[in-house]
């Protein structure tokens, strides 16, 4: 089921990117025809019975590298590139869309050429004069660097998508949220059991490794789920939702459920790697965040409110009630409570506060 969610959403990815090459290169010879045409010049294909073929098969030819390519990127270059270096990344990208450029070229060619040719001569040389004319022509100058652009701009989008998150970019693109707005938000801070104990063990190299392995395992619970990661601090991930997306389908408590599964099914690879097994203690409330843009060298969004102290309070208290999961009674008001068993724990008023607050556990 999770293999499922994360494929659709992997080939999601690849429709927009199909979708977003396929637009440009429709946009991009289009412009080239009007240029053209305004300086009284002709088109390669441009004579009455095949400009609309050419412009056919054009438009299919990007739409099938637009997909074979997103294809490559999303099921396999991003995936690889996340445990090296962006700049090899991106070069082996290059290299693959070279490689693409070339077959496709040769494919979109074949049928340019079947379009046009009359059946006199040999259609094979007249295929292979086609290509050595494209080759060596000033088309080939101007749409092989265009091309490669287009894919380094697509590989860094989907880099920056996955350094920030899911959302982040489009929300930097759009502006959301340079002026700060208020937003019911859910948040959950997640931190690791016993964290101290486990650094002293394995030492600061190994234990960063360690950190860095369980941070990637349980990403898919968190994409799954729609959850926004929101900060890194230490051994602690802080997972935030709009109440709309964290009530859906239980999607807050899930995120957590799924996280606790996917490390107890590595729990043998993690003793046998590190000695140790990682768990999360969590806590979970909602309430009125302002979020905006911070920042000038180094831009960033960022939450601010009352909602953030009094969750990270309620997690703190986990090991004092022997729970892994703590949440408010806030946020219970808003889950279908048919579909959980929450263990009611009192009201308690929380360290810096004065106000009680009511807690379960899960």
């Amino acid at each position: 089921m999770k293999s499922s969610k994360s494929f659709n959403r992997k080939f999601r990815t690849v429709l927009w990117i199909c979708l977003g090459w396929t637009l440009v290169s429709v946009l991009q010879l289009l412009y080239e025809l009007a240029v053209l045409k305004e300086y009284g010049y002709s088109y390669r294909w441009s004579n009455a019975d095949s400009v609309m073929t050419y412009f056919l098969i054009n438009t299919l030819a990007f739409v099938l590298n637009g997909f074979i390519a997103g294809l490559v990127i999303v099921f396999f270059l991003q995936h690889w590139i996340r445990d090296r270096s962006y700049s090899l990344g991106i070069l082996y990208g290059v290299a693959v869309y070279s490689s693409l450029f070339f077959i496709m070229t040769a494919l979109q060619n074949y049928f340019v050429v079947r379009s046009i040719w009359d059946g006199s001569g040999s259609f094979f040389a007249a295929y292979v004069q086609g290509l050595r004319d494209y080759f060596f022509s000033y088309e080939f100058v101007r749409m092989f660097p265009f091309w490669l652009l287009v894919l380094i701009a697509t590989l860094i989008a989907l880099l920056v998508n996955d350094k920030y998150g899911p959302g982040v970019l489009k929300n930097f693109l759009l502006g959301r949220y340079f002026h700060p707005r208020s937003e019911q938000r859910i948040f959950m801070f997640l931190d690791l059991k016993g964290s101290t104990t486990i650094a002293e063990k394995l030492g600061e190299q190994k234990y960063f490794n360690f950190i860095k392995r369980v941070f990637r395992d349980v990403t898919p619970a968190l994409l799954a789920t729609q959850g926004e990661i929101y900060q890194y601090v230490g051994d602690e991930i802080v997972i935030t939702w709009t109440v709309k997306q964290g009530v859906k389908k239980l999607n807050c408590i899930r995120c957590f459920e799924q996280i606790r599964k996917i490390l107890a099914d590595k729990a043998a690879r993690y003793r046998e790697d590190f000695g140790a097994i990682p768990q999360f203690k969590a806590g979970l409330h909602v309430g009125t965040a302002i979020v905006g843009e911070i920042g000038v060298i180094k831009r960033d969004i960022a939450y601010s409110g009352d909602v953030l102290n009094t969750t990270a309070r309620i997690q703190s208290l986990c090991n004092e009630y022997g729970e892994t999961l703590l949440l408010s009674g806030e946020i219970l008001k808003l889950l279908p409570t048919a579909q959980l068993v929450p263990k009611p724990l009192g009201e308690v008023v929380l360290r810096g506060k004065t106000k009680a607050v009511e807690l379960y556990g899960l």
